[in-house]
């Protein structure tokens, strides 16, 4: 806003044609109250939560909201009008920070539709991810950072990554006391067979994923490996130093990173602080940042909060509140079990700023229709009354309202579709694809022309929408019909709903979802695409050195993942390589499983003798059994390989290739996409795609099958193999702990209490996912918990009786009208 005009006077101008009005103003006056309109124009336009972040004028403001709130078109209009009544340009910005790539596209599209209603220029304003944002400032200033990608290379460990695994191997050689109590475990009776065993599992299971749990937990809190060696000291109770043996991982990885010079992830946010940690350079970066606007706060951790609260300082009044807006959901907090974000951060904002009366609760929304708003309330409230989730709530107390019917958004509310909450009890997990496949053509078939003529069975449909009749086409009419999508816990779910609606007469199903020319759009597969130079890789590794305990459990991994070899514990015998790849006739018989994996692993390395180098990849890619997609990617790889590798093609150079293009994460798999959401939410197409993933997107009608107690909320798992040190893992144990050390509750827990803790925070989290899943309905919520569901997806023929998510039996009381009879289908 100019100085010469108040908001009083805006408001008050009704007609600024009026002569005595515009002869008084000067040219850029007259513009500021053309644009001060628009702004108001634009804020009249927005729902009552929306408005208090438009009408923010400096300082902090939470903004908590509810599903469907309409956070980004908020943030969108907050924005620019922010940009407009503070003159912002490109040498003093408005910072506005996303957690993925596709939310920062999404969010800098709707700013710059709103800047082009003010007639502003779209400079102003900068999105960034948060890891972009860190890395940017951090290669500004290299010698404060200490980062120069140039140099660098971007790593992000996994479990079996190589650079955990040296970290492991150094650690135990380091640290052999510590490591011979955790070989001994609760009992030992020094048995070299089993010795053998306990150690390959802790060198490639137990071990790396203690390094990859608290190093990312302890980094991304700002804690470093000394803090955790000093609280290793204090008594939790333990006999196995868990803090302790964790420090020393920590150390072992940071020192690697250093030597190898590589950087994480968490180090970016580390180097942007260093960096702010100097009084010059700080003042340099505030100085282009007039405010900084966060979404999805919820998922922050203490790190990420302190970098954007620093940058959003005034350096010409440091002392005073940073001009920081952070808007988020703490209910649809469900990175928590594996990253370091933790809801409380975010509502421990929210409570300050609420005592400063600076809180705004957008609690309005508009994309459910009202017996699904009143079940995901009702759901919301009984879990933090069920004490499921220990003392502390799950939830934050915040209600799911309708909008009012002079809402600004189009069909707000939409009518419900058949009931609008359908609660299901089917047979089994079988039955319950079968009821899916038929209410998808019910939705169909409820809008279809008289005179449509079904499609041949035998056609292979291309175009969403469309059925054939042999020559001829007919569209089915696309605006009327509906978005659909079956959200499942696990991608194997995913896989299983797939296989069975692609082959219908397989499965003995009565119906064929391809005669309605209806697409099945299965996500988890697409992401499988990525995973294609890793599982190239790790077969390599063990075509190279069949050997070696860790590649040879590696590729037996894999294979089982893809389901061409039994699914065993592998560590029995990885621990003797040449035993299992080739027997001798004094060597025990082994069983026929076993003999299925030593098969397949026999004839990769046959082929490795008989092929050039230069076509072991596509080779693997057609042992792997890819589809269509995997193979192109594999063939994509083949290529870039081969151009590296020109002149030196032994399997040492492919390996250093390969090993550079997955530490890199440099290689983007083939029909990549950023179209996610027009993707995934397309009309007459049914989408499998994990609760995960559904986060953000919405559709007419949701499926929430396999809704089972020993999936939502589960447990914590603890493998069999990794038992002999106790009913526990060490890797959530350490996390509790450091999460207490950070929440400042001391004593730390002991190793039970952590335990108990760990899993109250899934337990939370669980019910968190399932909110969420319930949210992204517009029309249909339907809801499954089958009688009959398999111990492990793994083998999902092995039926057992299931007892049902603890949230279906009391929704059905709640909702009795809305449980359905399954006898219509039998």
């Amino acid at each position: 806003m100019t100085d010469e005009f108040d908001t009083d006077f805006m408001r008050s101008t009704t007609n600024i044609d009026r002569p005595d009005v515009a002869s008084a103003l000067s040219e850029s006056g007259f513009a500021a109250v053309l644009r001060e309109q628009a702004c108001l124009k634009i804020r009249e336009s927005l729902r009552a939560g929306q408005q208090d972040m438009a009408d923010w004028q400096g300082g902090p403001l939470a903004v908590s909201a509810v599903p469907g709130a309409g956070k980004s078109t908020g943030m969108a209009a907050a924005s620019a009008i922010a940009i407009a009544r503070n003159q912002l340009h490109n040498r003093r910005q408005l910072i506005v920070v996303t957690f993925t790539r596709s939310a920062a596209a999404n969010i800098k599209a709707k700013i710059r539709e709103r800047l082009a209603e003010l007639s502003l220029s779209q400079g102003g304003f900068a999105v960034h991810t948060l890891h972009g944002l860190a890395l940017n400032i951090a290669m500004r200033h290299p010698d404060l950072s200490g980062l120069n990608l140039e140099n660098s290379t971007l790593v992000t460990p996994t479990q079996s990554h190589r650079l955990i695994r040296t970290c492991v191997e150094l650690w135990i050689a380091e640290n052999p006391r510590r490591y011979q109590v955790l070989l001994e475990g609760q009992q030992f009776d020094g048995e070299e067979t089993e010795r053998l065993r306990r150690q390959s599992v802790l060198r490639t299971e137990i071990l790396p994923q203690v390094a990859k749990t608290v190093i990312h937990e302890a980094k991304s809190s700002g804690l470093f490996p000394e803090q955790l060696l000093e609280m290793s000291a204090l008594d939790t109770g333990d006999g196995y130093e868990i803090l302790a043996v964790a420090g020393g991982l920590y150390q072992k990885y940071q020192a690697l990173l250093r030597s190898r010079e590589f950087i994480d992830y968490d180090e970016m946010i580390l180097a942007a602080l260093r960096v702010l940690d100097n009084p010059r350079a700080r003042a340099i970066e505030q100085k282009q940042v007039f405010a900084v606007f966060e979404d999805e706060a919820q998922d922050s951790t203490p790190l990420q909060t302190r970098l954007l609260e620093t940058l959003a300082i005034d350096p010409e009044r440091p002392n005073s509140p940073p001009n920081f807006i952070r808007v988020g959901d703490p209910n649809q907090a469900i990175n928590s079990t594996f990253t370091p974000a933790d809801p409380i951060y975010f509502n421990q904002f929210c409570d300050r700023c609420e005592v400063e009366n600076k809180l705004a609760t957008m609690d309005g929304a508009g994309r459910s229709t009202q017996v699904i708003i009143d079940a995901a309330n009702f759901m919301l409230k009984w879990v933090n009354s069920s004490k499921l989730a220990g003392t502390e709530q799950p939830f934050r107390d915040q209600t799911i309202k309708p909008v009012p019917s002079d809402d600004p958004q189009q069909n707000a509310n939409s009518p419900p579709i058949g009931r609008g909450l359908e609660l299901h009890t089917p047979r089994d997990i079988y039955h319950t694809v079968e009821l899916i496949g038929k209410r998808v053509i019910e939705l169909v078939e409820e809008f279809l022309p008289v005179d449509f003529e079904l499609g041949s069975n035998e056609k292979n449909l291309e175009a969403v929408g469309e059925a054939s009749d042999g020559e001829n086409r007919q569209k089915l009419p696309l605006e009327t019909l509906k978005s659909m999508a079956v959200l499942v816990r696990e991608n194997k779910q995913g896989k299983f709903i797939k296989e069975m609606l692609e082959n219908p007469k397989k499965h003995g199903l009565s119906f064929d979802l391809r005669k309605y020319g209806i697409k099945i759009e299965d996500v988890g597969e697409r992401d499988r695409h990525s995973q294609v130079p890793w599982e190239i890789l790790t077969l390599l590794q063990f075509l190279d050195r069949p050997h070696s305990p860790d590649y040879l459990k590696a590729a037996l991994k894999i294979l089982s993942d893809r389901q061409l070899i039994p699914k065993q514990d592998y560590n029995a015998f990885a621990t003797s390589p040449e035993q299992f790849l080739y027997p001798g006739p004094l060597d025990p018989q082994q069983s026929e499983p076993v003999r299925k994996c030593r098969y397949f692993c026999c004839g990769l390395l046959q082929a490795s003798l008989e092929l050039p180098p230069y076509q072991i990849i596509s080779f693997l890619a057609l042992a792997l059994q890819y589809d269509q997609t995997e193979l192109a990617t594999a063939d994509k790889l083949a290529e870039r390989v081969a151009i590296q590798t020109a002149g030196n093609n032994s399997m040492r150079n492919i390996l250093d290739v390969l090993s550079e293009i997955v530490s890199s994460e440099r290689f983007e798999p083939v029909d990549a996409d950023d179209k996610i959401e027009e993707r995934y939410t397309s009309k007459g197409q049914l989408t499998i795609i994990t609760m995960h993933k559904a986060k953000g997107l919405d559709w007419d009608c949701v499926f929430l099958p396999f809704l089972h107690e020993q999936t939502i909320p589960g447990n914590l798992r603890v493998l069999p193999q990794t038992r002999f040190l106790g009913d526990f893992t060490l890797a959530e144990v350490a996390r509790a702990q450091i999460r207490a050390s950070l929440h400042e509750k001391y004593p730390l827990p002991n190793l039970g209490e952590a335990w108990e803790q760990a899993g109250y925070l899934k337990t939370a989290e669980e019910f968190r996912l399932l909110y969420v899943a319930m949210t992204r309905a517009k029309s249909l919520l339907w809801m499954a918990a089958e009688k009959k569901g398999p111990f492990t997806w793994n083998k999902p023929e092995n039926l057992q009786e299931q007892k049902p998510c603890p949230v279906m039996p009391v929704l059905k009381q709640r909702f009795p009208g809305n449980a359905i009879l399954e006898n219509r289908f039998l």
